[in-house]
């Protein structure tokens, strides 16, 4: 057990933890967050503590960042050292830093070029970008004819993303997620996009027409309600992109770096996409987004179509790299594939136990408890129960813990969750 662990054991973590509660008059903050009453001062491996030394125990990862777990000494180290030499040059000058992460995500990836942001919506504009100027340098002469202008609001390219999606906040990467509630209110909204079902091929190919440039997909989606692909669906849409000259996007800002059993969730199920998008995990913390694409498409973003003034900076790279050694060195992409199969198994017996619960769905270490009603409430059971997780797609808990977890703490996770669930049934009883 960590000493975090005993800690927490010992201690009443939850809705009496100490720091400022978030409300109204409390703050100058937009309150476009909702807070739960706790303020962490540090973090060790998969526990976060406040103030008063109270722990919990971390299965968030901070929306799936922290992949390493929190303050990792190797991590640290490189930060602490890059900072004092050199934080930031722009891209207007060579970063050495930059051009070895994107050599090492290369030969991670079997991708050939990078191109480094600050998120992982930035890297979603970056790939929306690249697909629509590809379509455009493809087929600029015939698409004009039969479409007029290529870039005018409903006339140019189009890219099929899927129902359920999440692909960010920014008003691209808004409208290309398939939520329509995260679209209320921020109309009008780039057009360009069509959504159709996930896991549905016939829709998709049905959904293709001359003005579509790309397919955009989460191998699972995450925010979604940790929903992945149906076996065979990624396939079958690399199937349709060769068939009718498309780029196949893979939005793996969430399921990247190891997340799911494979660096990159793709790969898991065999299947070579043109672009990926990365960020969460890719620097454990610091923010770093990438899009990644094949060689035959390096020449769509020439100089001044597309930048970022921090993207990759030093700091960042740095940052990355040093998680990446960490990830290849101690093989936490294998140990993520056999840690989601034992978190999974121990969540079914609990979903056998709790009639409120439907199920076990997700990846690796990418997993969410299905319940038969809103997961909110068991996620701040969780809390007092001194543990993080996260409500995905309304009903589903969702469990992104760091790579780097241990069984026992894993057993600890899914015994408060058994505890947060008594509390809810009670409540509600």
């Amino acid at each position: 057990m960590t000493a975090g662990g005993m800690m927490a054991a010992g201690g009443t973590p939850g809705g009496t933890a100490g720091g400022p509660a978030q409300g109204p008059g409390s703050s100058h903050l937009f309150p476009n967050y909702r807070r739960l009453p706790v303020a962490f001062v540090r973090g060790e491996g998969a526990w976060l503590y406040d103030a008063e030394g109270r722990a919990w125990l971390d299965c968030t990862s901070g929306i799936g960042v922290t992949v390493l777990g929190h303050a990792h000494p190797v991590v640290t180290e490189a930060i602490r050292r890059q900072a004092g030499q050199l934080l930031h040059c722009s891209n207007l000058y060579r970063i050495p830093q930059q051009e070895e992460l994107a050599r090492r995500l290369a030969a991670r990836t079997g991708l050939d070029c990078a191109f480094f942001a600050n998120s992982g919506a930035e890297a979603n504009e970056a790939a929306i970008k690249l697909a629509r100027r590809y379509w455009w340098l493809a087929r600029r002469g015939a698409a004009e004819q039969a479409a007029g202008p290529a870039g005018e609001t409903g006339e140019g390219p189009e890219i099929i993303a899927f129902e359920g999606s999440f692909h960010g906040r920014t008003l691209g990467a808004l409208a290309a997620t398939g939520q329509p509630h995260y679209h209320e209110g921020f109309h009008p909204l780039p057009g360009g996009f069509r959504h159709v079902p996930f896991n549905d091929l016939e829709a998709v190919a049905a959904a293709i027409t001359p003005r579509t440039c790309a397919i955009l997909v989460e191998p699972v989606q995450g925010e979604g309600g940790v929903v992945p692909a149906a076996p065979g669906f990624l396939a079958g849409l690399r199937e349709l992109c060769d068939r009718h000259g498309l780029l196949l996007i893979a939005d793996e800002v969430q399921t990247g770096c190891g997340r799911t059993g494979t660096f990159l969730a793709m790969q898991g199920e065999g299947v070579r996409p043109d672009v990926v998008t990365l960020a969460k995990a890719l620097a454990n913390g610091v923010p770093i987004g990438a899009m990644l694409a094949g060689g035959h498409l390096a020449e769509v973003l020439g100089p001044g179509t597309h930048a970022s003034t921090f993207g990759g900076n030093p700091l960042a790279a740095t940052a990355a790299l040093a998680t990446l050694d960490v990830l290849e060195r101690e093989n936490l992409p294998e140990r993520a594939a056999g840690l989601g199969e034992y978190l999974r198994t121990r969540l079914a017996e609990v979903a056998r136990r709790h009639p409120g619960c439907q199920g076990v769905r997700g990846r690796g270490l990418m997993l969410g408890l299905v319940l038969d009603g809103p997961a909110a409430p068991v996620v701040e059971a969780c809390f007092a129960e001194g543990l993080l997780v996260t409500v995905a797609g309304g009903r589903v808990v969702r469990f992104l813990p760091p790579l780097t977890v241990t069984v026992e703490e894993l057993d600890q996770a899914v015994e408060r969750l058994e505890r947060a669930l008594a509390r809810v049934s009670r409540a509600t009883a």
